[in-house]
């Protein structure tokens, strides 16, 4: 089990994560987390019959022949309750959100009237009976389940919480996550400028991926290769619910992680996927703690990450929409392939008049983050695939931002 597809990897991989227990968070603090318990109404909402626009709360059966003149009664605006009974012949003018009075059976906007004299108006249009009136309840009735447990918190639903008064609710929690960068050729970002050693840029893009997902992880640093500092990392790394390390899964003399991971007592589920980039990708369990072994150079770490770590994490948190979305896109240029692996290829968007296009977005070697700095998604070649031409229908997993367009109108 150790040599595993992209497909059975994701899979092993969700099929060990759990979702994590509830806890209460403040209204304010709730945007992007999801529901763990049924939310109720409190109250119908509205509470009464309300007026949809400005205008003459009536009886319909007196404008039957319009027009009509009736009688002006009250003036009811909203925060308002009405005072008098409509009789026949008469009417109330009315603000949008009031309470339509005891007797009235529809509304009719000012733009369809015209005034007779302070006390007087005219009516010149026939209505039905529930015309621009919101009748009790239509947005919500007391007791009814507004927001399902699993739902995603979103505006409209922070809008919700509030209007049931919920100051604090039940949402899955989110995974504790520390991240660890593994080798002695690595130059930590504070450290003194050394030109013979590799910056750590994937500590740092490791975070803003976790960022990104509203997580706030925890940088444990980098280990350098001596096994005892090692385990001592690994072993602060473990009281996380996710561990993610960087570099050392390779199989040189050097590379200690697989061995120490063992020796901790991490079951360890699998050691290669077999993909580009993110070949020497790892997975393992260790009671309730995850660990993903990611690869040392810095496109091939957050490529893993993308495949494996988002998903986990999403669901770890209930999410049912745990993966990136993928669309559909035109080939600008050939891309070749000349191995058995799956391949994720960084690529650039492009609208087009009926779709998108897709061009490669520089260099692909693995160590080359430029290309993935510009990307705005990773474009699939199957395992199976000869290389892929020019104009061949190519599937692109969006990337994080690609959500948003230049322009307010139109497609993406």
């Amino acid at each position: 089990m150790e040599h595993l597809t992209v497909t059975a990897a994701q899979q092993c991989v969700l099929e060990s994560v759990k979702l994590l227990g509830a806890e209460s968070v403040k209204l304010e603090q709730l945007l992007g987390r999801v529901l763990a318990e049924d939310i109720r109404a409190n109250r119908d909402q509205p509470p009464y019959d309300v007026s949809a626009m400005d205008g003459f709360a009536l009886r319909s059966a007196d404008v039957a022949n319009a027009p009509a003149t009736l009688e002006i009664i009250e003036d009811i605006k909203a925060g308002d309750m009405p005072q008098k009974t409509v009789q026949a012949g008469q009417c109330a003018r009315i603000m949008t959100g009031a309470p339509v009075p005891p007797g009235a059976d529809a509304v009719i906007r000012v733009e369809d009237t015209q005034a007779v004299s302070d006390t007087q108006v005219q009516i010149n249009v026939i209505v039905k009976a529930s015309n621009d009136i919101r009748p009790r309840g239509e947005s919500m009735k007391n007791g009814e389940v507004v927001l399902q447990r699993g739902t995603e918190i979103i505006p409209g639903a922070v809008g919700m919480l509030a209007m049931v008064k919920r100051s604090t609710v039940q949402v899955y929690r989110q995974p504790r996550v520390a991240i660890l960068s593994t080798g002695d050729e690595l130059e930590g970002l504070n450290d003194p400028f050394d030109a013979n050693k590799i910056p750590d840029a994937n500590t740092y893009a490791l975070m803003a991926q976790v960022q990104a997902l509203g997580i706030e992880p925890v940088l444990l640093g980098i280990a350098r290769d001596d096994p005892d500092e090692l385990r001592r990392y690994l072993q602060d790394g473990l009281k996380y619910d996710v561990l993610l390390v960087s570099g050392g899964t390779s199989v040189g003399v050097h590379d200690y992680v697989r061995p120490t991971l063992e020796g901790l007592g991490v079951q360890m589920k699998f050691w290669r996927v077999e993909m580009k980039p993110g070949h020497p990708m790892a997975f393992g369990v260790k009671d309730s703690a995850f660990v993903f072994g990611l690869p040392g150079n810095p496109v091939s770490s957050m490529v893993c990450f993308e495949q494996f770590v988002l998903p986990a994490l999403r669901r770890m948190m209930g999410f049912t929409r745990i993966h990136r979305r993928t669309i559909t896109a035109r080939l600008a240029q050939d891309v070749k392939h000349m191995h058995s692996r799956t391949e994720f290829v960084r690529v650039m968007l492009s609208r087009e008049a009926d779709g998108y296009a897709a061009t490669p977005a520089g260099a692909q070697g693995s160590g080359i983050l430029a290309s993935m700095s510009r990307a705005d998604g990773l474009m699939t070649v199957p395992a199976d695939s000869k290389g892929m031409a020019a104009g061949d229908k190519v599937t692109v997993q969006l990337l994080d931002g690609t959500a948003y367009q230049i322009d307010a109108g139109g497609e993406w």
